[in-house]
């Protein structure tokens, strides 16, 4: 056991015990450099017996696998220590309540509530299939399931997750909580369905107050609350099907019915067959062709719209380019894709892939529409938020420059105009300039005039969309003075006020928390460079006071 107030590998310092298993102790640590809190597991070893090295390889595989990992319903894994006795691994401090503490403690849940959580459980598990190969998490019931002071969710424990295989015929070991694992988890192959009937089990005991571990024979949920929806009940009786070909085959149809319950009940059902019936008598009883078109039309746009939603649901970005495809007009799935390049780490290629199909649908978009433009300023931001170091912060202006051109010109007025006005001034700067400074001190003091306006517009909000704002410009603005230091350094702009930015600029980017991994992957690019900036902003001046002296 590790003292309280240790601090391991020189930034960790040991606060207190939060948590502990049959060889593992969590704790909450501070990390000295960042101010930040994160939770520490540590894994003894033992070395006294051959399963207490399958327990520590089990957790050891739970780290790694979740390091690579990056979803926002998922805890991040920041740092492995392994010091030859113990391992330490860093991980996102997760406060909040798991769902069973909140069972305990209220009982049953509302249907509005559950369905809440399912989809952000939904999406969390499909990111994970998606994985090449699939990861399955084999584990999911209300005790591995953090419910935030916000109302979001995270998944917790990774230690029975695994990559599936299909030539394996069987898993290696049964594992998993009784009642909430499907038949094939004890006897055979587990896939991604086998995580769809484990959800659909923690929906019914988060319904019911029902726990599944008590050997109750299974029950539909409204047999225990008949307040409850028939569309719920259908959903979570096709998600427990012994069978695992009767249940939903993918996360992403799953999805599709939690967001449209009202859909799959009976009455509805009863009520399309009538409507069918009666369109087909009318078909067969008319005779203009101008009916029969309208009619045509009428299906073709209800399919277009079932697709488009269905797109919409998935959390692969390939479908959000077809929901584009059918409706290239609607700003959903533009957004769908920004936000899904925001959270994953994407190639530049794939970010100018994202503005050239905005590019493209320009005549179909409505500019004067706020929540376009809002969309167009968040396409420029995601150029520069996602800067790639072997791309010049040159080319990232000139690709980023049309979209907040569009988000500011526009006689409509939107949230985030002025902010993109001063990103637009940015662009401009960069794209004006040739490999030789054609900007004069009094240029330079123009910009950074406007980009400390802008910073007082953005510090005054604090919330995640705020934060996102904030983290990207201090990030941009840190990137142009490293950028610009020689040129700076050229025109007269005192070194000193240029690293006083930097400095500033560096600590308003730590005094940011956040929920959200891509604002907290940017800091972490702030704080990983930082130093670095520092040095080349002051080789830079060195090397024009230099030139400017006359020296070689």
């Amino acid at each position: 056991m590790t003292d309280i107030g240790t601090v391991i590998d020189g930034k960790y310092e040991i606060l207190k015990e939060i948590g502990r298993g049959g060889m593992s102790i969590v704790y909450l640590a501070m990390d000295k450099r960042l101010n930040k809190q994160w939770a520490v597991k540590e894994i003894r070893k033992r070395g006294n017996g051959k399963n207490d090295e399958v327990v520590v390889n089990s957790l050891l595989a739970e780290a790694n696998l979740m390091k690579r990992l990056d979803h926002p319903s998922l805890p991040r894994i920041v740092d492995i220590i392994d010091n030859g006795i113990t391992i330490y691994i860093v991980m996102d401090y997760i406060e909040g309540e798991s769902l069973d503490k909140i069972l305990n403690e209220y009982g049953a849940q509302p249907e509005e509530l559950v369905i809440g959580w399912a989809k952000q459980l939904c999406d969390a598990l499909s990111y994970l299939h998606s994985q090449k190969p699939s990861i399955i998490y084999r584990d999911m019931k209300p005790a591995n399931v953090m419910l935030k002071p916000e109302g979001n969710i995270k998944i917790i424990d990774f230690g029975i997750a695994r990559e599936y295989k299909e030539q394996n015929l069987a898993d290696t070991t049964v594992l998993g909580t009784k009642g909430y694992a499907p038949p094939e988890q004890y006897s055979g192959q587990t896939d991604p369905r086998s995580d769809i009937f484990a959800l659909g089990m923690t929906m019914h005991h988060l319904l019911t107050g029902v726990d599944p571990r008590n050997g109750e024979p299974y029950a539909p949920v409204r047999s225990w609350n008949p307040e409850l929806s028939e569309g719920i009940e259908i959903i979570i009786n096709r998600c427990v099907e012994p069978a695992a070909e009767n249940r939903y085959q993918n996360c992403a149809d799953l999805l599709y019915d939690l967001e449209h319950p009202e859909l799959i009940t009976k009455g509805y059902k009863k009520k399309q067959k009538r409507k069918l019936v009666s369109f087909i008598i009318s078909v067969c009883l008319c005779v203009v062709m101008a009916i029969s078109g309208i009619v045509l039309n009428i299906t073709a746009t209800h399919v277009n719209n079932q697709d488009y939603d269905t797109n919409l649901a998935s959390s692969d970005p390939a479908n959000y380019y077809s929901a584009i495809a059918i409706y290239p007009s609607k700003v959903d799935a533009y957004n769908k894709l920004i936000e899904y390049h925001k959270s994953h780490d994407v190639t530049k290629e794939q970010i100018t892939k994202v503005g050239n199909t905005i590019e493209a649908n320009a005549e179909a978009l409505d500019t004067s529409d706020p929540q376009v433009l809002d969309m167009y300023y968040d396409m420029g931001k995601l150029y520069f938020s996602d800067y790639d170091a072997n791309d010049s912060f040159k080319n990232r202006a000139v690709n980023a420059k049309e979209f907040f051109k569009t988000a500011y010109e526009s006689d409509t007025y939107f949230d985030k105009k002025e902010i993109a006005g001063c990103y637009y001034s940015i662009c401009k700067f960069m794209t004006n300039q040739s490999t030789t400074s054609e900007h004069s001190l009094s240029d330079y003091n123009e910009l950074f005039d406007e980009i400390e306006s802008t910073m007082s517009i953005i510090s005054e909000a604090d919330d995640n969309e705020a934060n996102y704002d904030k983290i990207s410009f201090y990030y941009v603005t840190m990137l142009l003075i490293n950028d610009q230091a020689e040129y700076m350094a050229g025109a007269g702009f005192d070194r000193y006020t240029a690293l006083e930015y930097m400095e500033d600029l560096y600590w308003k980017a730590n005094e940011i928390t956040s929920t959200l991994s891509f604002v907290n992957d940017i800091k972490d690019e702030i704080n990983s460079n930082y130093e670095n900036y520092i040095t080349i902003i002051n080789a830079k001046y060195n090397e024009v006071e230099k030139r400017q002296q006359g020296g070689n």
